[in-house]
Formats: C-alpha cells, sequence, structure tokens
C-alpha cells in the first residue's frame, strides 16, 4: 500500500465540496474529521464525483487484477463481506470452502497426496503475504537444520532473478535474509537457472523460481534448476529446495501447458504460490500458498487460538479480512471446472497472438514477450531517437488506455518497454481498438517529431537519465489524474 500524505497539489484546496451543497453548505476538511455529521446523500455523492476522475479498470492494461466477475459471483461477495474470514468457530462453512480451495489448488499443482488426504495450504490477502509464509517456512526449517549441525545460523539467503516482484525484496528486508540476484541481460529477461545454481551456498535457504514474470510474462525453466540443484546437493550435501512464484502462471499453466513440468511434480519443489486474483478470476485480494507435505512446514509456525469459541490453527501474517474472496474463488473453481478454466486461458492466449501481431505489423516496435508464458505482449521502440516508450505511452492515454512503461533491472536497465496485460475481459475487439489506437498515436509523435526536424538529435540517455524519467512520467500521470475526466 502507498504511504499517506496530508499533501495537496497546487492550487488544490484542503476543503472539497461539490453540488452535494444541496444538502451542506460547510464544505469539509480533507485531512480532519469534519466536526459535524453530514446528510448521507452527501457523504455518497462528495466520494462518488472524486472517484470519477479514477481511470476505468477495464483500460488499465497495466494491472494482472481482475476487473471483472459473472453477477451471480458479485452477489455471493455482497452477501458475504461482513464475514470475518478468521473466525472459524462462527463461519465453519466459509471454512471449509478455503479448505476445498486448498486441496483443488494442491492437486491442480500435483502435490503428492491421494483422493482422501488433506492437503496443506492456507488462503491469504494475495501472494506477497503468501510469500512471506513460504520464506519464513524455509527460513525456519533452514535455522532448525543449521542448529542441530552445531553451525551458525545467522546469515540466510535467497536466489532469485533480478526479475522478482518487490515482495520478495520485503521479505528479505523485513526478515533479515540476504537476496542474491541473478543479473538479467539483453534478450534474456528471466533467471538463469545455471547461474542461480552458482550462486547457491550452504546458507541458502531456498531458490524462487517465477512462473511468469511481470516483465514479460515468460515462464522460468524450473525443470532445469530442479536439476542442477539435485545434482549440486548430491555433490555438497545440501538440501537446497525450490520455491515457484506462480502468482501470474500457476492458474494459466496447468490448463494450456499441462506437459510443462515446474509444480509438485520436481521433488525439490516445496512450495508454490499463486494468486487467485490474477487469472484465478477473483477480484482482489486473494492468494493461496500450497506446500508439498506437512513435514515443508514447520509446526512452530502454527498458531493455535481459543477465544473465538474453538482451538483454531492459524497461519497468517495478518488475522482479521474478509471472507468475500475466498468464497468467490470457490465460485469460480466450481463454476468453470477444468475446461471453463482452459477456455478462458485460451481465448486470453488468442487475444494476445491478434495484438502482437497487430503491434508487429506498425514497424515500429520489437516484441520482448515469448509466445508462450502468461498472456501479455511487451514491447520496446525500435528507434528511440525520436521519441521514448514514456512518451508513447503518455500520448496514448489520450485515448483512455492505461499502459505501463518501465526499464528493465540490473543488468538491463537500458531497455525500457510497454506492456499490456491480457485479462478475460480484454476482448479482441477491443485489442484491435487498441492496436488502432497506437497506430494513431504512433503517428502523431512522427508528425509531432517531424516539427523538429533540423535539430540535433539527443544523444542516448544514460541509465540515471532513463530512471528519472520514468519516475517524472508516473508522478505527471499522477497529478494529471486530479483534473482529467478521460476514463
Amino acid at each position: 500500500m502507498a504511504l499517506s500524505t496530508a499533501k495537496t497539489n497546487a492550487g488544490e484546496s484542503l476543503h472539497c465540496s461539490t453540488f452535494a451543497s444541496r444538502y451542506v453548505r460547510t464544505a469539509l476538511p480533507r485531512f480532519k474529521i469534519p466536526e459535524q455529521s453530514i446528510p448521507k446523500e452527501a457523504a455518497y455523492q462528495i466520494i462518488n464525483d472524486e472517484l470519477m476522475l479514477d481511470g476505468n479498470p477495464r483500460l488499465n492494461l497495466a494491472s494482472f487484477v481482475t476487473t471483472w466477475m459473472e453477477p451471480e459471483c458479485d452477489k455471493l461477495i455482497q452477501a458475504s463481506i461482513n464475514k470475518n474470514y478468521v473466525d472459524m468457530d462462527e463461519y465453519p462453512v466459509t471454512t471449509e470452502l478455503q479448505n476445498r480451495c486448498v486441496n483443488m489448488i494442491a492437486h491442480l499443482f500435483n502435490a503428492p497426496i491421494g483422493d482422501d488426504e488433506t492437503a496443506v495450504g492456507v488462503g491469504t490477502v494475495g501472494s506477497s503475504e503468501a510469500i512471506m509464509l513460504a520464506g519464513l517456512a524455509f527460513k525456519r526449517k533452514w535455522q532448525n537444520k543449521m542448529k542441530a549441525a552445531g553451525k551458525p545460523y545467522d546469515k540466510p539467503n535467497i536466489v532469485t532473478g533480478a526479475n522478482v516482484q518487490v515482495c520478495w525484496e520485503k521479505f528479505a528486508r523485513y526478515f533479515e535474509v540476504e537476496l542474491k540476484e541473478v543479473k538479467l541481460r539483453e534478450g534474456y529477461y528471466v533467471m538463469d537457472p545455471e547461474k542461480a545454481a552458482e550462486m547457491v551456498d550452504e546458507n541458502t535457504i531456498c531458490v524462487a523460481a517465477i512462473l511468469g514474470s511481470t516483465l514479460n510474462g515468460e515462464f522460468e525453466d524450473v525443470k532445469m534448476l530442479n536439476d542442477l540443484l539435485a545434482a549440486k546437493n548430491a555433490e555438497t550435501g545440501w538440501d537446497t529446495p525450490i520455491h515457484v512464484d506462480a502468482a501470474s502462471g500457476g492458474f494459466i499453466a496447468p490448463f494450456i501447458y499441462p506437459e510443462l513440468e515446474w509444480d509438485f511434480r520436481l521433488p525439490l519443489v516445496k512450495s508454490i504460490n499463486v494468486s487467485g486474483h490474477k487469472y484465478g478470476l477473483v477480484y482482489a485480494g486473494v492468494g493461496w500458498v500450497i506446500w508439498r507435505s506437512k513435514e515443508d512446514l514447520p509446526d512452530e509456525l502454527i498458531f493455535h487460538i481459543n477465544y473465538l469459541g474453538a482451538d483454531q490453527p492459524t497461519f497468517t501474517l495478518n488475522f482479521s479480512k474478509g471472507s468475500s474472496q475466498i468464497i468467490a474463488q470457490y465460485y469460480q473453481l466450481i463454476r468453470l471446472g477444468f475446461e471453463g478454466y482452459k477456455d478462458v486461458m485460451q481465448n486470453c492466449r488468442d487475444n494476445a497472438t491478434v495484438l502482437r501481431e497487430g503491434i508487429e505489423k506498425m514497424g515500429y516496435f520489437d516484441v520482448v514477450s515469448k509466445d508462450s508464458g502468461v498472456p501479455l505482449v511487451a514491447f520496446s521502440l525500435k528507434d528511440t531517437s525520436k521519441y521514448t516508450v514514456f512518451e508513447v505511452a503518455e500520448s496514448l492515454r489520450r485515448f483512455g488506455w492505461i499502459v505501463p512503461a518501465y526499464t528493465m533491472p540490473a543488468d538491463a536497465e537500458h531497455v525500457a518497454v510497454m506492456r499490456v496485460v491480457i485479462r478475460e475481459d480484454f476482448s479482441r475487439s477491443l485489442a484491435e481498438r487498441l492496436i488502432a489506437d497506437l497506430g494513431k498515436t504512433m503517428a502523431d509523435m512522427d508528425a509531432h517529431a517531424g516539427k523538429k526536424a533540423g535539430h540535433d538529435h539527443p544523444a542516448k540517455k544514460s541509465v540515471h537519465e532513463i530512471e528519472k524519467e520514468v519516475t517524472t512520467f508516473w508522478k505527471r500521470l499522477v497529478a494529471k489524474k486530479r483534473s482529467s475526466m478521460v476514463c
């Protein structure tokens, strides 16, 4: 979540009022609780008017998060929005639905459990919490092993690619674990398994592989990583395990890439997280973390409470939270079934193909995403001498599209790309419209650049200059939200 401030944009008042003044004449303070209550109609109108300045979630192509669900599921969410998920004794059916989801997902990921056995896992707020829990389990198991061997246990590390999301950096910083990153290189934007295996040492609590990189949607080669680590473990006597961050790809690979070995079929994969609110097709925020077996989750991390009416085991970073997303996940799993999810994912992949081909035909861009992986299209400019992807993204917003532009991590910071995520609600007609609007944008960019003819081309920007440009772009974008009515 973003840190809050009590600072307004230039020219903005510290008070707010709208035509809700037909209900109340006194302007309301922005950052202090008003002295008096106001009519419910006025409160609704004031908030609703400000929210009109937000973007349209359906046109937010930066986000992997689900922005549409069926009305029946919306009804279930509304009906359960006041249930506290943690109160298992009061809401036993909700707890049962969570357990069913855990078992369904565990079987989907080929966990070594029988049909009558219970899987080990838990629902979380999202993949960030799931990763924290999985990381803690790895850290505690490693510490226990090192203590038993009489060895130091104060310098644990995790090996990842530089393409990991910030939640891994948070885990490392919050729980005092060194993050050893495999750097990227131009043309190869995921973790190199061979380099990852080389970086592993006795203090490595796990290697984290990404099934669906945020940068370009690519699946990392978990099978090769498993084989390399197995060989190194046999040589050294270590037992370095793997965690798969399948936040984006966990609800994709089983349905359209069933032959791909990335999950519990690989013996070193001990835990997997997945985001239900991404391709699990549920509104934010729900995630899941599944362990291979009970032995992979240290019992000392599980708390038992009885002050809600019965003994209740819990392993979460937070406590109270709503039940609605858990219920929505169960709805999607039984509503769609295997074939339904497969249809949705194949349709997303087909629409991504339409978009990729349309972008390639323009001739302006190099597509850096892969044909297989998360259904998205990431692309960079072939010629950056006249304008940048940040300027293209900003210009594209006049049509309502929110397309992110960003630089790659180390050591590929000089590569700047745009990315379009294809979700269930991004239809083929929207893909065709985006292609048309992007074509208009590029024609306008060329015309604008032509007016500057005769001027020297700008010198190639340094990494620092590119990072500064990214920061300036997004700051300007946020500021524009306060005055733009584009949705």
